[in-house]
């Protein structure tokens, strides 16, 4: 597959956070994108609708007839078996991918060291690596820490912490250093990397312009948005408790924020930024990420 070929592509998860903006970026890029969903008739977007799920294997195979890539943006952190649908979910993808003689999957995962303990949330993204692999199918996989975007779920919980909160009460995991970048960006090198021959079968790790503290990052948005923000530390708080107190503060539910709050006990950094000599583009910086999310909140109200 050559870097101007135009082969139909395949985005599973085109109706999420990320991938409702990838699919109008790879039409304008010149591509037919075919969206898979569980209700292809409720679809109302662009691209071509096709019925698919992860669940069902039968189904993924009719979907990817005649793609010559596919995107593979889904992941179910809010079901209790996260893990286990997720493998199973991934290995399914994989064997249709192959089956239907597809050249490229493109994974969106998660960032993190494998040396550290990672959490069940991003071990869990490393296994779906490797197993949208197994069959054969060359992959691309991109490793993001938090994604900045109006809608996105790390994005959100920050935004709502600072909005909620009369004072920033927080746990030791907001001292974790982090890289977030705005979902503009992933899908600029979700693009970028598509087809790309120096792409193909490579793990690369992507970030914005700045290394952050969490705690950081809150300050910056109370910053852009006008609100003070003291900051009291309490280090007992255990992850359960946290994520509790994420479901109190904001609306993401506990299960889902305790699956989040785990993985912020890792560095999410870049240590290998080899991405941008494949896809050479300056990241836009941290407040720049928050103004647009905050301006697309204003637009969605």
């Amino acid at each position: 597959m050559t870097h101007d070929d135009h082969g139909t592509v395949l985005v599973a998860g085109g109706t999420g956070f990320v991938g409702r903006r990838l699919v109008p970026e790879l039409i304008q890029a010149g591509r037919d994108v075919r969206v898979m969903t569980r209700h292809p008739d409720r679809y109302h977007g662009p691209g071509e609708a096709v019925r698919g799920d992860v669940e069902e294997a039968a189904s993924l195979r009719e979907a990817m007839v005649g793609c010559a890539a596919t995107y593979y943006l889904v992941h179910s952190l809010s079901s209790e078996d996260f893990e286990a649908r997720d493998a199973e979910a991934a290995t399914a993808f994989g064997k249709a991918a192959a089956a239907a003689g597809v050249e490229q999957i493109i994974y969106l995962g998660g960032l993190g060291d494998d040396g550290d303990q990672l959490s069940a949330h991003l071990r869990s993204r490393r296994e779906v690596e490797t197993l949208l692999g197994e069959a054969g199918v060359p992959v691309t996989v991109l490793r993001a820490g938090i994604v900045v975007g109006h809608g996105g779920i790390s994005w959100e919980i920050t935004r709502q912490l600072v909005e909620h909160l009369p004072a920033m009460v927080t746990p030791r995991w907001v001292r974790t250093r982090t890289q977030p970048i705005a979902v503009a960006d992933v899908v600029r090198y979700l693009v970028g990397v598509l087809g790309h021959p120096e792409a193909i079968g490579r793990t690369f790790e992507v970030g914005g312009s700045e290394v952050l503290a969490y705690v950081d990052m809150m300050k910056r948005v109370a910053a852009i948005e006008g609100r003070p923000l003291p900051v009291v530390q309490v280090p007992l708080l255990t992850p359960g408790l946290s994520s509790l107190w994420l479901a109190f503060v904001t609306d993401v539910d506990s299960r889902t924020g305790r699956n989040l709050v785990d993985s912020m006990v890792n560095e999410v950094v870049v240590r290998d930024d080899s991405i941008r000599e494949v896809v050479p583009f300056t990241p836009m910086s941290y407040d720049e990420a928050v103004r647009v999310a905050l301006e697309e909140r204003r637009e969605a109200r």
